[in-house]
């Protein structure tokens, strides 16, 4: 295994890319969520697609444009159709043994997968899709969040202990558990569109999350929670940096890739 760094266009800009080398017949597309570069968050992605590498399949990452090394106007992930696109043109002619590619994304990435339709790629690991309109929005609020929140808390005997000397408001703990039971809130129109996107994709979706995530487990809020493709990782948060949600990432990943 070996690893790559080249350049490639879209759109009248250059993107810059990097590949980690394998034989198999079968890759990973790493679309980086945010704002993020393609080594991701303390060289976290980098990391991860040499592991995957290491089992034989190319991993292939890149920065979209406006972000890292990669040239042109940063339109968020909304508009990153084109850079996924592009992406895997250019994955295809560095490993033309390749047959089937699949897509992984998480947060906001697996919702730039969404909305650009999966298109061109054979299979799709959607992880932590970001659900939220507005950048603002309290993720807390989503109702089965707070479930899950003041479920957990009311069984912590620590918990009540602090309830029962004082320590917690009984203002904000109120609020909370009336936040709790409210109806979950209509589909918005980003929701829609992330549907709406992956509705006539041919090929096999998996839906990981990770049950420590507010983004996470928003998007179980707002999505069809008996789907089947729907995957979760009990004690993960958002980038399953814990050892055993690492383990149970890569295993999810590797299943799709070995199809």
């Amino acid at each position: 295994m070996s690893r790559l760094q080249l350049t490639f266009p879209c759109e009248g800009a250059q993107l810059a890319g990097s590949l980690d080398t394998g034989d198999a017949s079968s890759g990973l597309l790493l679309i980086s969520g945010g704002n993020e570069i393609r080594s991701g968050a303390f060289a976290g992605q980098a990391h991860f697609a040499a592991r995957i590498a290491e089992q034989g399949f190319p991993v292939f990452r890149f920065d979209r444009r406006g972000t890292g090394d990669s040239q042109g106007p940063n339109g968020e992930f909304q508009t990153s159709g084109p850079d996924i696109a592009a992406a895997l043109c250019a994955f295809r002619a560095q490993c033309p043994q390749l047959n089937r590619i699949v897509g992984f994304g998480n947060c906001d990435a697996a919702s730039a997968l969404m909305l650009a339709h999966g298109e061109g790629l054979d299979a799709l690991i959607l992880s932590n899709p970001w659900t939220f309109e507005d950048s603002g929005e309290d993720v807390k609020a989503a109702p089965d969040f707070a479930r899950d929140h003041y479920r957990k808390r009311l069984t912590n005997p620590a918990a009540i202990k602090r309830l029962l000397t004082g320590k917690v408001s009984i203002k904000k703990l109120i609020g909370g558990l009336l936040g709790a039971v409210r109806s979950p809130p209509p589909l918005n129109s980003l929701v829609q569109d992330m549907a709406a996107g992956i509705e006539g994709f041919p090929g096999a979706i998996t839906f990981l999350v990770a049950e420590r995530d507010r983004t996470g487990t928003s998007f179980i809020a707002a999505w069809d929670k008996a789907d089947p493709r729907i995957r979760k990782c009990a004690d993960a948060t958002h980038a399953y940096v814990e050892p055993d949600a690492r383990a149970w990432l890569e295993q999810q990943v590797l299943e799709t890739l070995k199809g």
